[in-house]
């Protein structure tokens, strides 16, 4: 599994409008073959900061996601709601039935 976290912050004026076009994008993001998990995370003492969790089977699933219109139409939309660039921190799956887990 190939796993990002997209972490956002949003103007205080554009959450819920970010929130409901996040919330378009990702349930069209879990119709794609290769997300097995897309979620939005809101934190509870700074609400207009998101993590979005995004799931991908492989890397190369990642950037298919990044051509599909929903994502297109996702991004342009937030564009401006942002009150500073978002940033992503890739992760790897370590699972313990993988070869080598202790």
């Amino acid at each position: 599994m190939f796993i990002v976290h997209v972490m956002v912050h949003i103007k205080t004026d554009q959450i819920e409008a970010f929130k409901q076009a996040s919330l378009e994008n990702a349930r069209n993001s879990i119709q794609e073959p290769g997300i097995t998990r897309f979620d939005l995370l809101q934190q509870q003492d700074d609400p207009g900061r998101f993590v979005l969790v995004e799931v991908y089977r492989t890397p190369e699933d990642a950037g298919k996601h990044k051509e599909t219109d929903h994502y297109k139409t996702w991004r342009k939309a937030v564009e401006n709601m942002m009150a500073e660039p978002r940033y992503s921190i890739k992760y790897d799956n370590i699972h313990p039935d993988d070869e080598g887990w202790a």
